[in-house]
């Protein structure tokens, strides 16, 4: 029933996202190719090397949002990471097909994580431009705060400062503000008849000073190639844009790696496919997570350390896809409450948390890469965990997660919850990616007991106002708490708000964590492991 069952999720997860590939619909795709263009994921399988697969980052970003705007499919943009000339690039690409490209909140928010990948990384950054800007109804959202559009120019500048490439093809619009992106690009390159640069379009323009102009005269690639000066290439053709593109970044010099350590790759020795059966399909049953482990790494070895310790966390070093890892995981095994009663859960308690610290320790002054495998309920609570300093522990793992110096990856399997998110190198913890499986779920608490806290909160407000409710009354509430707490905590809620960079097919996940690694090995470490002040 488990394999049946997390290989149905999975089949839902690619329907939904075969919905969202069609972006703005197929009416909006067929008037976007009626003008001889290409579309968003077109550009972009055009531009990444034959044979290669792109690394989407974000395809859920938006998923059920703004719905009474008709929807922001993919945060109006495809993103994520792709070889180029050999080379790993970040790709950026408007979907013209959405709101003609325009920003959305979600979007700004999608086109800055793309953007931070590429600074963690020092990965060359391509632009594929074709977009209206801001969204007018909703710039109060997207305008003015620091992580607002404009955030993007300020990393421009950064990333410029920091010696990344950054090339802007713009096939499109590029309106307004969004104008300052191409020119604060190391070059950009421009189609004839198609591409177009201007602080104001011809409406604007003629409103604000009258002047009577088209838009190819006011800001078009002959124009900004021959008379501004603001473009470096002009081209017929997209396919010749992108081609160019092609060209500049395989004349890129190779810089300084960070020296991670690979050896040959070799496969799992236990079959991965297995996995879909090991992981249960109720939150309430348990599992070995060294069975999923095992069908992750490198001939299925894994050094475990400090085995019979603080057994709800495994900790040890493995390699994928040839890269040496340090491996932090949740162990969702059976204990007893203080009455007895058998209980099942990622629980972290105090030498769990103890353990984790160190090794997080050990990988940080060897140079290796983490991987964090979440499926946590939280930690320990209760007096017996109170008096033995659980809060002291749990913040001198948080402590080590936080200042770690080395790249971390962050795998949600399972559960997420509370403070078990934070420790486990949640977003809030600069994981250099993060991804879920279909089977995730993310909360500050489970559902069932998130209803039962919110119900009595709202019985003892009632109360207070002298008022009581029935019990059929205290039924539809909690059912109702219930349903749209659920629906909080699924991957896809998560996804569509960048907590996790993408929803993976787990048999996905050994090939995406190498190339994060890979990534993260272009950019050297700068600075030493430091902790700071513990309570110890």
């Amino acid at each position: 029933m488990s394999a049946e069952a997390n290989k149905a999720a999975l089949a839902e997860m690619r329907k939904r996202q075969e919905v969202i590939n069609l972006g703005g619909g197929l009416k909006n795709i067929q008037k976007h190719r009626d003008k001889g263009r290409l579309t968003a994921r077109e550009r972009v399988a055009y531009l990444i090397d034959e044979g290669t697969e792109f690394m989407e980052i974000g395809s859920f970003v938006g998923y059920e949002m703004y719905q009474e705007y008709g929807g922001c499919p993919a945060g109006g943009t495809v993103g994520g990471i792709g070889y180029v000339s050999g080379r790993q690039c970040v790709i950026v690409a408007n979907d013209p097909t959405v709101k003609a490209g325009a920003y959305f909140p979600i979007t700004a928010k999608k086109n800055l994580r793309l953007q931070e990948i590429a600074m963690q990384n020092h990965l060359p950054i391509i632009y594929l431009v074709d977009s209206a800007g801001v969204f007018l109804p909703m710039q109060d959202e997207i305008f003015p705060d620091k992580e607002h559009f404009g955030r993007v120019f300020y990393n421009n500048s950064q990333m410029s400062a920091m010696g990344i490439t950054q090339i802007s093809a713009v096939l499109g619009s590029c309106v307004a503000g969004g104008a300052y992106l191409p020119i604060m690009s190391d070059e950009t390159l421009m189609v004839e008849g198609q591409s177009s640069i201007f602080l104001a379009g011809p409406y604007l323009v003629r409103a604000a000073v009258g002047e009577e102009i088209d838009a190819e005269t006011l800001g078009g690639a002959v124009t900004h190639t021959e008379i501004s000066g603001i473009a470096d290439y002009k081209f017929k053709t997209e396919q010749e844009c992108l081609d160019q593109v092609k060209r500049n970044i395989s004349k890129l010099g190779k810089k300084e790696s960070a020296g991670f350590d690979r050896t040959v790759s070799k496969m799992p020795l236990k079959n991965p496919e297995e996995i879909y059966g090991i992981l249960p399909e109720s939150r309430q049953k348990t599992y070995d997570m060294r069975e999923i482990i095992e069908r992750l790494v490198d001939d299925s070895e894994f050094d475990e350390y400090k085995r019979d310790y603080g057994k709800t966390i495994l900790c040890g070093y493995a390699r994928i896809d040839g890269w040496a890892v340090g491996i932090v995981a949740n162990q969702r095994v059976i204990t007893k409450t203080a009455k007895g009663e058998v209980q099942i859960g990622g629980v972290i308690y105090n030498d769990s948390a103890d353990k984790a610290s160190r090794f997080i320790m050990n990988c940080n002054q060897k140079q290796i890469p983490l991987v964090f495998l979440q499926d946590v309920t939280g930690f320990m609570v209760g007096s017996r965990s109170e008096h033995s300093g659980i809060t002291k522990d749990g913040a001198k793992m948080v402590n080590a997660v936080a200042n770690s110096i080395v790249p971390k990856f962050t795998i949600v399997i399972g559960n997420s919850y509370g403070a078990g998110n934070y420790a486990m190198c949640g977003k809030a913890y600069d994981p250099r990616l993060i991804f879920a499986w279909p089977s995730a779920k993310i909360a500050v608490m489970g559902g069932e007991q998130a209803a039962k806290t919110l119900l009595q909160t709202n019985i003892a407000s009632m109360k207070a106002k002298g008022k009581e409710l029935t019990k059929e009354e205290e039924e539809k509430q909690l059912n109702e708490i219930t349903e749209r707490y659920n629906k909080q905590t699924t991957p896809y809620y998560a996804a569509s708000r960048l907590w996790v960079d993408e929803i993976i097919d787990p048999l996905e996940t050994r090939q995406l964590i190498s190339k994060g690694i890979e990534a993260a090995n272009q950019a050297p470490i700068e600075k030493d492991f430091k902790l700071g002040v513990l309570q110890v």
